[in-house]
């Protein structure tokens, strides 16, 4: 019985470790209302920017660029994710903003991922558009 509530109270640690609690770093105001650009080639400024966002974010709580060899992560890692989805079309990239925004979980595994609504939906955009130059 013990065992199970470890895992259980493990679990709450890790959603509750994953959660942004609706906090984001301070961006440019931009334009919400307007429809979302399309992909923008991954470039030194745009990774510089993703990877600022990032830093920004709760991303790297749970996960890494790459794999670590003891598997220490919860959610994969970004080469991981540029791998299984890539190539990344612009529906693709749609889909994954959508899935950080709202969270989700069973394509990874049975932890799901928690959802970002307080995060722009622009900055999930520059975020997923360079982790997908991330394949190996």
């Amino acid at each position: 019985m013990s065992k199970k509530l470890v895992v259980v109270l493990s679990a709450a640690v890790l959603m509750a470790a994953c959660g942004n609690n609706g906090e984001t770093k301070a961006t440019e105001n931009k334009d919400t209302a307007a429809a979302a650009p399309a992909a923008a080639p991954a470039t030194s400024a745009n990774s510089d920017k993703a990877l600022e966002l990032i830093a920004g974010s709760d991303c790297t709580t749970c996960h890494r660029m790459q794999k670590e060899s003891s598997g220490a992560t919860i959610g994969p890692a970004y080469s991981d994710v540029a791998a299984k989805y890539a190539p990344a079309a612009d529906t693709t990239i749609d889909r994954l903003v959508k899935k950080v925004i709202s969270g989700g979980s069973g394509v990874w595994g049975t932890v799901p991922m928690t959802p970002h609504p307080a995060m722009k939906a622009d900055d999930v955009r520059t975020i997923v558009t360079y982790i997908m130059t991330l394949k190996k």
